[in-house]
This record gives C-alpha cells, sequence and structure tokens, in this order.
C-alpha cells in the first residue's frame, strides 16, 4: 500500500502527539551524559503517564530535579501548588525553541489566560550552584533544575503539563494536556490529588445553573402565560420558585466553601451573584407583604415584583455567562446553558406574540359591540 506525502504527515503528527500517553517510561534509562555529574544519586518514580521524576533533597532543603517525559515539540513543565490547583501556583517549565535553542524558566501562574502567566517570576527560588538546564536526546526531554526551599518538602502539590505549541516570547499557550498529583519526597509515593476543588466548583456552577438558568426561569414563565388556569398557575409558580431559590441557595452556599477554599479573584462573579441573591429575598419577602387584590397599593406590589424579578433573572443570565468563563468550563458547560437560553427565549417570543394576538383579538371582539 502506498501512501501519499499528506498521509505520512499526518501519521507522523497523530503518533507525536500520542506518544507520551501510550509509551511509559521507567527508570532504567540512564541520565545524559551531561546531567550525571550534577544529578546523579536521585531517586526515582514514575509519575503519570510517560513522566518519570527523577529527585533528591538535602539538608539545607535544596530540592535536585530532572523531570523526564516523551517529547516531539511544544513545552513541559512541572509546578508547586499549594493545594492542587493551577492558579497561584509556580511552576518549571522547559521547551527547545524554533532555533533550537534550549529553554527553562519559572513561571507564576496567577490565572488561566495566557496573559496570567508570566515568566521569571513565582515563589520558586533556584538554587545558586547550578544554572536550569534542559535537554532532548531520542525523542525524550530532560529538565533539570534546583530549588531552595524554606522546609524540608514532604507531601506536595505537584502539576505536570504539556502544550503543543512552541513558546514565543515566553508566552504559554494552553496545555494540551495536564495532571495534579500529590507526591510525597520522603517516600517516593504519589497519588491523585484531591478533586474536592474542582468537585465544588462543578456543584456551585451545576446548582446556580439549574437553579437560575433553568427553574426560576420557567416558574417566571408559568406566572407570566399560564394565568387561564387560576389558580393552578399560581401554585406551580409559588412551588417551582420556592424549589429554584433552595437550589441557587445551596450553589451559593456552595461558591462561598469554594471561595475560602481557594480565594479566587473574581470579584465581578462575586460581585453580581451576591446582588442576585438579595434580588431573590426581596422577592420572597414581598411574599408576606402582599396587599389583597382589591388593594389600592395592589398595583404596585406586582409592578415591583414583576420587575424586580425580571431584574434579578437578567443579572443572573450574565452571572451565568462569566461564572462559565472565570471557571474555565469546558465547551459543554458553554454549549449546554447556550442551548437552554436559546430554548428559553424561543419560548418566550413565541408565548409573548400568543399572548398580545390573543389581547388584541380579545379587545377587537369586545370593542365591535
Amino acid at each position: 500500500m502506498v501512501m501519499g506525502a499528506a498521509s505520512v504527515g499526518t501519521l507522523l503528527v497523530a503518533l507525536a502527539v500520542l506518544a507520551p500517553a501510550v509509551m511509559t517510561q521507567s527508570c532504567d534509562d540512564e541520565l545524559p551524559a551531561q546531567l550525571a555529574g550534577n544529578f546523579s544519586g536521585l531517586a526515582c518514580a514514575p509519575v503519570w503517564n510517560s513522566f518519570v521524576l527523577r529527585y533528591a533533597q538535602d539538608k539545607d532543603n535544596v530540592l535536585r530535579v530532572v523531570l523526564l517525559t516523551m517529547y516531539s515539540t511544544g513545552w513541559v513543565g512541572m509546578g508547586f501548588s499549594k493545594n492542587g490547583l493551577m492558579v497561584d501556583s509556580s511552576a518549571m517549565v522547559g521547551w527547545i525553541g524554533k532555533t533550537g535553542l534550549p529553554h527553562i524558566k519559572p513561571f507564576s501562574l496567577r490565572g488561566k489566560t495566557p496573559s496570567q502567566v508570566v515568566a521569571d517570576q513565582g515563589f520558586l527560588v533556584s538554587s545558586d550552584n547550578h544554572k536550569p538546564t534542559v535537554l532532548v536526546q531520542q525523542a525524550k526531554i530532560y529538565l533539570a533544575f534546583q530549588l531552595s526551599f524554606t522546609e524540608p518538602l514532604r507531601r506536595q502539590n505537584v502539576l505536570l503539563a504539556v502544550g503543543s505549541a512552541i513558546p514565543v516570547n515566553d508566552r504559554l499557550a494552553e496545555h494540551q494536556d495536564k495532571t495534579s498529583i500529590v507526591f510525597d519526597f520522603t517516600t517516593g509515593s504519589s497519588s491523585g490529588s484531591s478533586s474536592f476543588p474542582e468537585g465544588l466548583k462543578r456543584t456551585h456552577g451545576a446548582l446556580n445553573l439549574f437553579a437560575w438558568g433553568v427553574l426560576l426561569p420557567i416558574g417566571a414563565i408559568v406566572a407570566r402565560y399560564c394565568r387561564r388556569w387560576d389558580p393552578l398557575w399560581f401554585y406551580l409558580h409559588a412551588g417551582i420558585q420556592f424549589v429554584g431559590f433552595i437550589l441557587g441557595l445551596a450553589g451559593v452556599v456552595a461558591g462561598v466553601s469554594l471561595y475560602s477554599k481557594i480565594q479566587a479573584d473574581v470579584p465581578a462573579h462575586r460581585g453580581l451573584g451576591i446582588f442576585v441573591l438579595v434580588l431573590a429575598i426581596l422577592q420572597i419577602l414581598a411574599i408576606f407583604l402582599r396587599p389583597n387584590k382589591d388593594s389600592k397599593y395592589r398595583k404596585f406590589w406586582n409592578w415591583y415584583h414583576h420587575w424586580v424579578g425580571r431584574l434579578a433573572l437578567f443579572f443572573a443570565a450574565i452571572n451565568i455567562v462569566l461564572g462559565i468563563k472565570v471557571g474555565g468550563a469546558g465547551n459543554s458547560w458553554k454549549i449546554g446553558y447556550g442551548f437552554n437560553l436559546a430554548v428559553l427565549l424561543i419560548t418566550i417570543v413565541t408565548l409573548e406574540v400568543l399572548l398580545w394576538t390573543r389581547w388584541k383579538n380579545s379587545t377587537g371582539s369586545t370593542g365591535a359591540y
């Protein structure tokens, strides 16, 4: 079978991308001669996919590290985190530039966008004994560096990541694959990092999206377009809004817990969330102050209740979009909420047209007599 040049190129690229996932390195490989002198006598442990970590700590709390993995192009990084999350951690990142020159630098991971990943910043302090080194041999990349710490590392949250794009002007493109582990530098054992913050973030997002993005809008739709079925519409409206408020409140509690855990710097998202919660509480309190139907104040109460509710739903929708963005949610969240929003808008427009058509016909029939 004869393959064209394009097919061969595609196959080679695919193999290069898949290599880190399917080829597992071991500690049997010897270090290159360039590293053997300064980085001999290291303990060794396979940690993730093709990543192998060699390490040693001395009495002065200097950590020597050689990180090995398969390599074709792009960048490779090892981060040190306080809580297993990327934000507010620091990393050593190495790559081979387009001209063939090696690069290795510390980075401060202040956020999840490329502009927030800043070179030559962070809390990692390189030892003065040896400069960080990057080597590539036989499709393997070696990141060798020494770091000074104030105390010995024991169980440490470690981030491992690879990117397929070569950095330009020290700007890292988004990683192609990543993981977070807890590595014990005293025993050489590793385990998956706790998923508590990530799970709590998903819970916070799911509860608020379902409450403010699905249930509460449906309750508002029932109140406006189903009044012909009195008093059923009222009980449906009250029941749906109550459940939505409780779920939304649970989402807020999850958000507060998440903030205390990771201290996320998202003032706009937090501020809008607090504003929407206040509006929701005002809506609940208004129920207990609702005048009788024959009261002269009832129409003012109705205006207040309708417009405060609509304002809360409007800002809640904005905050959901903002939350999906700052939370780094995947495309499934964006597509799912976008589809839900489109269905709601189409439903509202259709029902509003039918309502005005019915009102116009009713007015015309009354005027005919």
